[in-house]
Formats: C-alpha cells, sequence, structure tokens
C-alpha cells in the first residue's frame, strides 16, 4: 500500500498495490502494521455501507464529539465519490484546511480521515456505494454536523448537490 499524505494533517489517501496476473488482481485493502507503521489507528470496531441511488448525492459534514471520536477508512466499492475531510481540531496547524480525493471503484483508493475532522462526500456517479471502517461504534449523542456549504470550510464541490438529507440540510453553520 501506499500512503499519501494530505494537506490536512493525519489524513492520507491510501492506494493498494495491485498484484495482477491473468485472473485480474489481488491487493491488500488494510494491514494493521503497515497503518501502525504510518502511526495510524488501527481500530475497527464497526464497519459501516451506504449506498446513493442517485449522483449529486450529498453526505456531511460529520464527525463524533470526545470522548466518542473515530478514525474512518473509506472506500468507494461501487461508482464514486469525491470524499472530504476538513481539520476542525484548534490546535491543528492544518486548522479549517480541507482535502479531498476521489474515490472509485475503479482507482480503488480510500481516504484515512483521523481523529479530529469534519467528513463527508459527493457522488459523482449514480449508484455509489461508500464502506467506511471505523474506530469507535456511533453513539447518537456525540453525533455532530456542520454545513456543507460552511463559509469556514470554503470547500470547493464540483457542484451543487441534487440530494441531501433534512438532517444535513439542517445543520448549523460551524462554530469556531
Amino acid at each position: 500500500m501506499r500512503f499519501r499524505p494530505g494537506e490536512v494533517d493525519g489524513a492520507f489517501v491510501v492506494e493498494p498495490e495491485l498484484r495482477t496476473d491473468d485472473r485480474g488482481f489481488f491487493a491488500r485493502a488494510f494491514d494493521v502494521t503497515e497503518f501502525a507503521d504510518h502511526g495510524l489507528d488501527t481500530a475497527v470496531v464497526q464497519t459501516n455501507v451506504s449506498y446513493n441511488v442517485r449522483r449529486g448525492t450529498l453526505r456531511g459534514m460529520h464527525w463524533q464529539a470526545a470522548p466518542h471520536q473515530e478514525t474512518k477508512l473509506i472506500r468507494c466499492t461501487a461508482g464514486s465519490i469525491l470524499d472530504v475531510v476538513v481539520d476542525i481540531r484548534p490546535s491543528s496547524r492544518t486548522y479549517l484546511r480541507w482535502m479531498a480525493a476521489e474515490l472509485s471503484a475503479t482507482n480503488r483508493h480510500a481516504m484515512y480521515a483521523p481523529v479530529g475532522v469534519a467528513h463527508g462526500y459527493l457522488t459523482l456517479t449514480d449508484g455509489a456505494e461508500v464502506t467506511y471502517q471505523v474506530s469507535h461504534p456511533f453513539t447518537p449523542e456525540a453525533d455532530r454536523g456542520a454545513r456543507w456549504d460552511d463559509p469556514s470550510f470554503a470547500i470547493d464541490w464540483p457542484s451543487t448537490p441534487a440530494v441531501i438529507s433534512q438532517k444535513d440540510a439542517d445543520h448549523p453553520p460551524f462554530q469556531r
């Protein structure tokens, strides 16, 4: 695996190294030793799957409040998405910076989102399926969010969302 650091401290795009032959390919999607060698959280306590019918579906921007914070390893297993993380750690040198990566069933990349970032994505195709490995179980009372178009984040989305849940549309502006 190749770990490509991004514009947010502790966030990485993880690229599998494909071993190909006439059958197709084989690749590791997760290796506890390699992740630990990069200083990354290797705990996985829950795996979630999200299926998105329409292109232009936005989910985000979400995080869990302390002490229920979580790291996420996000992978798109069907279609493609623009995956985004925003640093919301006030003491971080990359505070309020964001990074984005296209994750797709074709490129097989993953986003490693560390504790202390807001996460969201926009589907770039119909039928996008996203799998998350998370380090802490979802805790409803710790669920937090901010608007996808919050000026504090200034995320350069490729298009305006066509589909967004009422909950995500109603997120308040980010509180600095």
